[in-house]
């Protein structure tokens, strides 16, 4: 059954176009084409990402945060006590009068003590402003340094600014060490992230599209790298990368407390967002995805479909979030 499931994946009508095989994507002189098992490295290469930035967290963002005047403040933790744990974790984390009462003689303690109990319990759940700033440090520092080096692997290539280009010689493209580097950091960047949504700091209003929004990263960037689709790719990961250090640049200096700073980044993250996002997105990267490959083949590939849904996706997801910062501009122009 497997073997069935694999051969029809990596049909090949799925990927290239007519009369293409994969026996034409093998390196041969100076083409050399991504091959779809080399996304494996992806995985060792996010424990890698996961190591820096333990080792960043630790010996750049705590002593910064610590410059900025955030303090690390310890929390109490509860007495052990199986009943009242079990009761905490299966039952609920605000127990009414009665069931704090209840819990009470099960445990044959005092009221007080229980009602301090889950008091304390359900303070160790609230992440620590130096936890939330550690991880706006990191992923600030990776969205930065993507961003950069994005637009130095950018600048100098003609698609850039001829955006037609991107599927010139296509599929016949060769890679280059630069793509290669760029796809698999962001792939490798994006696993980490759903490795650590368990530790890190859960975002009630938009957890679900935060998974989303990292699966579809992760699925799109494969998919495109299976087909080789890596010139429109690069462009649409340096259009997601360069307003996303901004927000994280605000939450940083919002948990220190420096409101000026903040809400001037916040307002530059805003117009960031929306230029590349609102307008640059579905206007550039969605008509080159959508419109321009019908120039170049007449019977589109079933990837050319799972490739442009996945980006319709984050489409929606863009409107969503944009959405949410709409109505904290609104707030923050109207209300101060």
């Amino acid at each position: 059954i497997l073997k069935t499931l694999n051969s029809w994946f990596w049909w090949e009508n799925i990927w290239m176009p007519i009369n293409c095989s994969w026996a034409d994507f093998v390196d041969r002189e100076d083409l050399v084409f991504p091959k779809p098992h080399q996304l494996y490295a992806t995985i060792p290469y996010a424990f890698v990402l996961l190591i820096i930035r333990f080792l960043s967290e630790r010996f750049i963002a705590i002593p910064l945060a610590k410059a900025l005047g955030i303090k690390n403040i310890r929390r109490v933790k509860p007495q052990p006590n199986p009943v009242l744990e079990s009761y905490f974790r299966e039952c609920t984390k605000h127990p009414s009068q009665s069931e704090i009462q209840g819990l009470a003689k099960k445990c044959n303690c005092t009221v007080h003590f229980v009602e301090k109990w889950f008091r304390r319990r359900r303070n160790l759940e609230i992440p620590t402003v130096l936890r939330k700033f550690r991880e706006a440090f990191w992923r600030f520092s990776f969205y930065l340094a993507s961003s950069i080096a994005g637009l130095i692997f950018l600048y100098d290539k003609p698609w850039f600014y001829d955006i037609w280009l991107t599927w010139l010689g296509y599929p016949f493209q060769t890679m280059l060490p630069s793509q290669y580097w760029y796809y698999m950091a962001e792939i490798s960047f994006y696993w980490s992230l759903l490795f650590t949504l368990g530790i890190d700091n859960r975002r009630k209003a938009d957890f679900l599209a935060h998974v989303v929004h990292h699966l579809a990263a992760i699925g799109l960037m494969s998919c495109s790298w299976c087909g080789n689709y890596l010139r429109i790719g690069t462009l649409v990961i340096f259009v997601h990368d360069t307003a996303d250090f901004w927000l994280e640049a605000a939450k940083m200096f919002n948990y220190a407390h420096w409101e000026k700073t903040c809400n001037t980044l916040f307002i530059i993250f805003a117009i960031t967002f929306f230029i590349t996002r609102i307008i640059l997105f579905p206007c550039w990267i969605l008509r080159a995805t959508l419109y321009q490959p019908t120039y170049y083949s007449t019977t589109p590939v079933i990837a050319y479909f799972l490739f442009n849904g996945q980006l319709l996706i984050l489409q929606g997801l863009h409107l969503y979030w944009g959405y949410l910062i709409f109505k904290i501009l609104r707030r923050f122009i109207y209300l101060k």
